[in-house]
């Protein structure tokens, strides 16, 4: 297994920015080519039933009908309708999706979806995930934070701590943490039940860091000179509140695979039933299909992971109506790694049809690297660690391999295909090349 990269406060990104942070939200919408849209936070990814079928009501009365996944396991709303936005807000604020509309765009948590569910982790962190998300919405000084400052709880599997997250929490043992703030040089011990009081006191910390330089910043990342000292304010803080706390070193922390699509394995059987959204997107009738099968088959729970799919906890087997409904239950599924933009026709910038162009290039089946389509270079929604970086240009498409790990231990790859003329075969092959030959060379 790779290991997640190591410390780089060196390079913080000053910030030098001359507005705010214009994240959308719920509560506050964003203009896009086909229609405004709304970005649900979901913390850790949890969704009741109910609260499930809320969104779906509002996706198909308000919106374009389908749910949008994003890589920080949220859903987004698109295609909605001029003045929707006071009735999209009661409808989600009656499902609890709106605890607090103060905070509704910081509360961005991450947690290892399969946590508690086939007992591979250290310890359960989905209630830490949950008990962060009160504190956050009880504080007033975190309604300062960024719409993209990231929390993520990793069980110790390692399936978060390559996310990119600002504070990241990886379960030790069945009752210790460790916290790191972004991809700082140090960090901190601590009992697990005091990790979210701790997340909560560095976000802060961090709130007056920013504020104490004078820079706009919205992510660890982007202090002068890193993380370091804050971490030690943030021991600080913690030992004013009575919670001990310890330095250690930066953690040298593996990274974990993704759960696959199909039946997970628990200590006594059957434990969830992971599967994947083509391209992030599921139809209101397939977002229906899950919620029936998480209510007869599970326990009515859905989770919403950063890899644009869903764990069904407690449902045993895919049966035939999510596969015929195009949802992914099988690892060897041609979409398995293969994500897109939104692209053209939903955003101006987008320089192509990109989902499109992803689907007219799938493959026979998963293949090396994943694979993600840009309609321009901001890659929007792009994944974390390494990727086959497909895009497009206003010549046609350009392929790179990126993320650090992979420049340091292969080099990089890249190359340029036409857009125009090319068959879908010839694309589908050069892609492909780029995902197999990235990982072999």
């Amino acid at each position: 297994m790779p290991t997640a990269p190591g410390p780089r406060d060196a390079g913080a990104i000053p910030a030098t920015r001359d507005r705010g942070d214009s994240c959308p939200g719920t509560l506050r919408l964003h203009a896009a080519d086909d229609g405004a849209l709304a970005r649900v936070r979901i913390p850790a990814g949890v969704l009741t039933a109910g609260q499930a079928l809320a969104l779906w009501d509002a996706a198909q009365r308000l919106g374009d009908g389908s749910l949008h996944l994003t890589s920080r396991g949220n859903v987004q709303l698109r295609g909605l309708g001029e003045g929707c936005d006071r009735e999209l807000a009661d409808v989600l604020g009656a499902a609890g999706l709106l605890p607090s509309p103060r905070h509704e765009r910081v509360r961005n948590i991450v947690a290892s979806p399969l946590s508690g569910l086939d007992g591979r982790g250290e310890a359960d962190v989905q209630p830490w995930a949950r008990e962060l998300d009160r504190l956050l919405c009880a504080s007033d000084a975190a309604t300062g934070l960024s719409g993209r400052f990231l929390f993520a709880f990793d069980d110790g599997r390692g399936d978060m701590v390559a996310l990119g997250a600002d504070v990241t929490v990886r379960a030790t043992g069945r009752v210790g943490a460790v916290l790191r703030l972004g991809p700082g040089g140090t960090a901190l011990s601590v009992r697990g039940e005091d990790a979210p009081r701790a997340a909560l006191l560095a976000a802060e910390a961090f709130l007056d860091a920013a504020r104490d330089i004078e820079a706009r910043c919205w992510r660890m990342s982007e202090l002068p000179g890193g993380s370091r000292e804050l971490t030690v304010e943030v021991a600080s803080r913690l030992r004013a509140d009575g919670i001990h706390s310890e330095l250690v070193p930066a953690p040298a922390w593996t990274v974990g695979d993704p759960p696959l699509p199909g039946v997970v394995a628990g200590p006594e059987g059957p434990a969830a039933l992971s599967v994947l959204a083509p391209l992030g997107v599921l139809t209101a009738a397939q977002w229906r299909q899950l919620v029936a099968v998480a209510e007869q088959n599970g326990n009515g729970e859905l989770r919403l992971t950063p890899w644009r799919g869903v764990i069904l906890p407690g449902v045993g087997a895919p049966g035939t109506a999510l596969a015929s409904a195009g949802i992914v239950t099988s690892p060897v599924s041609p979409w398995l790694g293969v994500g897109a933009c939104i692209g053209r026709p939903g955003c101006a910038k987008s320089l192509a049809d990109v989902r499109a162009d992803a689907a007219a290039a799938l493959g026979p089946g998963p293949s090396g690297l994943p694979v993600y389509w840009s309609g321009c270079e901001r890659r929007c929604g792009h994944p974390h660690g390494d990727w086959v970086d497909v895009v497009a240009t206003a010549d046609g498409y350009d392929i790179s391999v990126r993320g650090e790990m992979h420049r340091e231990m292969h080099g990089e790859i890249r190359g340029e295909m036409p857009r125009t003329g090319m068959p879908p075969s010839e694309l589908a092959a050069l892609v492909a090349a780029a995902r197999t030959t990235a990982v072999t060379r």
